[in-house]
């Protein structure tokens, strides 16, 4: 029987998470909430239904995971608690600095109702985390070394959108190509965050907004601007719809380390992702990540649970006899 997925939220993030249960034959869309009036939102999945979030608990005996497609600043702070009360979730909270009260609100509320709630599912945090996590056990003695980009963030291009003023933006993470040239080659450099990447920001304004103190609410905002250089250009809506209509990214995580008894050995692991789209590879891995929700759920777990808590072979549509036989 297939895992029956319900999508909160049709926007980039929605509509990956439902090209990706296409590609996953133990898996089905049951259905799509929406703020919007569902009569507006128009969907590719035609067995699956469109309704509005306020009916989302009807639905309580007809989702096995329901998944959160909202932004990281305002909307699943608030959400992912909510609905882990009524389904088992996965969402892909990505502000690194709240993940940890993000998960106590999250393990709260789920181990209250039952459910399974994975949260910061993604690719980082996600899959850049599990290899971070992965290359420091194997190399205790080392450095480890994040890169982001080059690429558009859609947790940072959300937080301009929700700034006052702004109708429209893009943001891009660029890594600083010295710094990431000095890990390659074992220097271990000691890198600042300013160092290693700087952020260039595509803003359309509403008619009559203020510029200067939009740029300042950017450059300012904590978690995500303040840290870094960061530019900003004021375009217009058709310059960023011919422009900066697609969302690529992608990254680096290197570990420089050393082994033998004097430490006499170097190694340098690295994992690179290089991709044409954000939104449908994020929510690749959380199609994954939804399969061992439900697994784990079936197994009477509960709580919230992050990619470190989870076993591999939970992600996969195989069967421990053939993962053994065809990927060990």
């Amino acid at each position: 029987m297939a895992i029956k997925i319900g999508i909160l939220g049709y926007g980039n993030l929605g509509r990956g998470v439902e090209c990706a249960i296409k590609q996953n034959p133990d898996m089905e869309l049951a259905a799509v909430f929406t703020r919007r009036d569902p009569k507006q939102v128009s969907i590719l999945t035609k067995t699956a239904s469109v309704c509005h979030v306020s009916e989302a608990s009807d639905w309580q005996d007809r989702i096995d995971v329901m998944i959160l497609c909202g932004g990281s600043a305002t909307d699943l702070p608030e959400q992912t608690p909510a609905y882990a009360k009524m389904f088992n979730v996965v969402d892909s909270f990505d502000t690194h600095a709240n993940i940890p009260a993000h998960f106590e609100n999250v393990d709260k509320a789920a181990k209250a109702a039952g459910k399974v709630g994975i949260i910061s599912v993604g690719w980082d945090p996600g899959m850049f985390s599990l290899n971070r996590m992965y290359a420091s056990a194997i190399l205790p003695n080392g450095k480890d070394y994040t890169f982001w980009g080059k690429g558009v963030s859609q947790g940072h291009s959300d937080a301009i959108r929700r700034i006052e003023g702004v109708k429209d933006a893009k943001q891009y993470t660029i890594p600083v190509e010295t710094a990431l040239e000095a890990v390659r080659e074992g220097r271990n450099p000691e890198l600042s965050t300013r160092e290693k990447h700087t952020r260039e920001c595509f803003v359309v304004l509403e008619e009559g907004a203020d510029a200067a103190k939009v740029e300042q609410e950017i450059r300012t905002m904590p978690n995500y601007f303040a840290d870094y250089d960061t530019t900003v250009h004021f375009i217009s809506e058709e310059e960023l719809n011919r422009d900066h209509s697609g969302i690529p990214h992608g990254g680096f995580v290197l570990r420089s380390g050393r082994t033998g008894w004097e430490a006499e050995n170097s190694h340098l692991i690295e994992y690179r992702l290089k991709l044409d789209s954000n939104p449908e590879f994020t929510s690749s891995v959380i199609i994954a990540y939804a399969r061992a929700a439900y697994r784990l759920a079936k197994e009477g777990l509960s709580g919230a649970k992050t990619v470190f808590d989870i076993a591999p072979a939970y992600l996969s549509a195989k069967s421990g006899e053939e993962l053994r036989a065809s990927m060990l």
